[in-house]
């Protein structure tokens, strides 16, 4: 049976023979028996490279961090991931700077990971550990951002709407106008899209 170590855009960890493209953390999840007896352990939720600088670990190893994974980047953005200031630096220096952009009375101190965490936590998990989603016109929301249509999980890019599968991008939609849509992406992610940060799409997404 697979591990219950997969993600998908509304934050959930399940299971599936799937492989992702982006590895997470949460923090340590699991248990000796390698089963998940927590959604998180605090603030920090990363998104990583598959592989960096040639380490070896054993998936869900006693005591050590839950490895996740995620179709692409722009799952993990939804589920409230953000960018490894390590394995990812670059991309988390550009998301850093994008987030920086949303307030521009904002000072030139660079914001830290610390803060962007805090603020992030907010966004996507409530007082009770649910998701928290908002209400948004579909045409105000920017490339990679998730939305719930109809029951499904639905990435935005340029004027069409690409339906969730763990294993790929399984339909395409044009993208309807004058709706409102349950989000799902966090609002402060969506924002540092909103100023030019595109989250890496898998290819099944590409190509369709």
């Amino acid at each position: 049976m697979p591990l219950q170590n997969r993600v998908n855009p509304y934050g959930t960890i399940f299971r599936s023979p799937a492989r992702g493209t982006f590895m997470g953390n949460r923090g340590a999840l699991h248990n000796e028996k390698r089963e998940i007896v927590r959604q998180f352990k605090g603030q920090r939720w990363i998104a990583c490279c598959l592989e960096f600088r040639g380490r070896k670990r054993s998936v869900m190893s006693p005591g050590r961090y839950t490895e996740l994974f995620f179709l692409d980047e722009a799952v993990a953005f939804a589920a409230g991931h953000r960018p490894c200031a390590e394995c990812r630096r670059e991309r988390f220096t550009a998301f850093q700077r994008a987030w920086k952009r949303r307030d521009e009375q904002s000072s030139n101190t660079p914001v830290s990971a610390q803060e962007i965490d805090a603020e992030l936590h907010r966004s996507r998990i409530d007082s009770a550990g649910r998701k928290v989603t908002y209400q948004a016109e579909l045409n105000t929301l920017p490339n990679g951002c998730f939305v719930q249509i109809d029951g499904s999980a639905f990435l935005i890019r340029n004027d069409a709407l690409l339906m969730w599968t763990p294993e790929r991008y399984a339909k395409k939609e044009r993208k309807p106008t004058g709706v409102t849509v349950t989000v799902l992406t966090p609002q402060p992610i969506v924002q540092c899209f909103a100023q030019g940060y595109e989250p890496v799409v898998h290819i099944s997404g590409q190509a369709l």
